[in-house]
């Protein structure tokens, strides 16, 4: 059996509480105003609604209309916009092609007492107003002023369609990503006239919706026959999302408010302050039954589970200020409980199986490597398991561009999203403690038992379940 130094039980141990210490802390500093962080901690979690209350909403197309794939994109778009106007940044939109339906959720404002749910809402499912206007002159408030205030060349109704694509640049054989637009009938000769006169001066044609500039590309030539192209150094993502914001201008129909519905910040606090004592509540029991049952090992399987916990909370955190913070609800939190409990039972399995091999007569030495190595086959399949269970949730009803959504999509093409804040949470809770299972609850705990089992005092068969 390979031998395991006698520090190293210390030292899993101490990197233990401080991964627990800084995953519930953070580290940051303040100068001033200014807050930087380093890690970030459990006060940097993002809520979700269901925890810090907000709105869910779903817009559909009027009754009888069958909106086509770029139709909901664009109205994705316009609804994306308009919440960054309405300075709501931790938002989620969805798109469910199959029902024809855009989900939306924002959450409140952090001390937000007076916000108008219903006029957020209506406001959200306007028709935007698209207008290209000439040149793009701009006031203080980054509305248009002057010359662009008072000449609009286009307007939504003239535009029949835009579309991302790309060109290959002849200098560098590399592809160019443009913005093609066609325009109808009643906008062809005004953008004739606006771009003839316009190209003699290299003036600009400024894109607006609402009152947004969402793009100023150049006039470089005549366009007289109502097809237009927009380039620049666009990125590919870049180009799509400028043309469904163009098609969003041009939808022909309102959306309508299917559903919606509000939590009160009190209640889903008030719940999610239910749901941590009860994950609390839940890790002493645990911690005291397999101490009392399984003795050391057990004792090292609960500073392995605190490891596992401190691992979650991380993951959900961001920990590391370039890595983005998880939306965490209530159905996560659950998650997270859940995985507690599938971490102690590989420690359990392990620790029986140490048990076994002690009242087979075997030393203490081989009854810890015997242990570890005939219950790992358990406990890579209740895992893997487990991790198969998250990916299909995640995959299923997380957001279209997370990378299960993508990879799986062939199998999940017939689910929706309705779902997906909660479920998408409990999924990624689920995977993560399944990995860190592996971590602590199987090679840290490895790790700290074959070490400490070296020390004098701990090499008791009866402190590894056998008698006295």
């Amino acid at each position: 059996m390979k031998r395991v130094g006698k520090p190293v039980f210390f030292i899993v141990s101490i990197l233990i509480v401080l991964l627990t210490v800084v995953s519930f802390t953070g580290i940051s500093t303040i100068y001033g105003d200014k807050k930087t962080t380093y890690i970030k901690g459990g006060n940097d979690i993002r809520w979700g609604i269901d925890i810090r209350g907000g709105v869910d909403v779903t817009f559909t197309p009027p009754e009888g209309v069958d909106a086509t794939k770029e139709q909901m994109d664009a109205a994705r778009a316009v609804i994306e916009q308009r919440l960054v106007n309405l300075h709501i940044t931790d938002n989620e939109v969805y798109v469910d092609y199959n029902k024809d339906r855009v989900i939306v959720r924002f959450p409140w404002k952090e001390g937000e007492s007076n916000f108008d749910p219903e006029a957020a809402i209506k406001e959200l499912g306007e028709t935007a107003l698209l207008t290209f206007r000439e040149g793009n002159e701009v006031d203080a408030n980054g509305l248009p002023s002057g010359v662009t205030k008072d000449n609009i060349i286009l307007e939504g109704k003239d535009v029949k369609s835009a579309e991302a694509g790309y060109i290959t640049d002849q200098a560098t054989q590399k592809p160019q990503y443009i913005v093609s637009l066609e325009l109808n009938d009643s906008g062809k000769e005004k953008f004739s006239e606006a771009t003839t006169r316009l190209s003699q001066t290299k003036g600009t044609i400024s894109i607006w919706m609402d009152d947004t500039m969402i793009s100023y590309p150049s006039v470089n030539e005549p366009i007289t026959d109502g097809k237009a192209q927009i380039s620049g150094q666009f990125e590919a993502e870049e180009a799509q999302a400028l043309a469904d914001k163009i098609n969003s201008g041009a939808l022909p129909f309102k959306l309508e408010t299917q559903n919606f519905n509000t939590i009160d910040p009190t209640l889903g606090m008030g719940a999610r302050d239910v749901m941590v004592l009860a994950g609390i509540i839940a890790f002493l029991c645990i911690a005291v039954f397999v101490t009392l049952m399984y003795r050391l090992p057990g004792a090292v399987a609960v500073i392995a589970l605190l490891g596992q916990v401190a691992g979650s909370i991380a993951a959900v955190s961001g920990f590391l200020p370039f890595i983005p913070s998880f939306t965490l609800t209530l159905p996560g939190i659950a998650g997270i409980i859940l995985s507690i409990g599938m971490g102690v039972d590989a420690n359990i399995i392990t620790a029986a199986r140490i048990k076994e091999e002690i009242y087979a007569g075997k030393s203490i030495d081989g009854a810890i490597s015997l242990g570890y190595q005939r219950a790992f086959a358990a406990i890579l399949d209740g895992n893997l398991t487990l991790m198969i269970v998250a990916m299909v949730l995640m995959g299923a009803f997380g957001p279209t561009d997370s990378l299960f959504a993508k990879i799986l999509s062939p199998l999940f093409f017939m689910f929706g999203q309705s779902t997906a804040g909660a479920i998408y949470s409990f999924g990624y809770t689920l995977l993560v403690g399944a990995i860190m299972n592996f971590i602590f609850g199987v090679t840290a705990s490895r790790l700290m038992l074959k070490s400490i089992s070296r020390f004098k005092p701990f090499r008791k068969p009866w402190l590894y379940g056998g008698e006295k």
